[in-house]
């Protein structure tokens, strides 16, 4: 068990991805440009074999901006998608209402 503390210190926020590249050194990854706030970070994610580049634009999804910076295959990642593995599919976790990129997710 993890007490609300623990959920507040992941620093969740809304990010909305503005623009999608095929990652450079890995067939399963994209590297996005998320747009938090006004602040624009990339973030490596294994998204591919469920999202075409043209689906991800403009979509707001759920961030985790506090981690440590990690390369991936070459690239920095400078945050963590939240999305649902269901084994053959992957889902991101967005948000049902447009609120502005950069909201605390509480």
């Amino acid at each position: 068990m993890v007490s609300i503390d623990d959920v507040k210190a992941l620093g969740l926020r809304i990010g909305e991805i503005v623009e999608v590249q095929p990652h450079p050194n890995a067939d399963r990854l994209y590297v996005l440009k998320v747009k938090i706030g006004e602040e624009e970070r990339t973030l490596v994610a294994g998204i591919k074999s469920s999202y075409k580049e043209e689906e991800l634009i403009g979509k707001k999804i759920v961030v985790i901006t506090n981690l440590r910076p990690a390369t991936i295959r070459g690239v920095e990642s400078q945050g963590m998608l939240l999305a649902a593995d269901g084994g053959d599919v992957i889902s991101l976790l967005t948000v049902d209402r447009d609120v502005p990129s950069g909201s605390e997710v509480r």
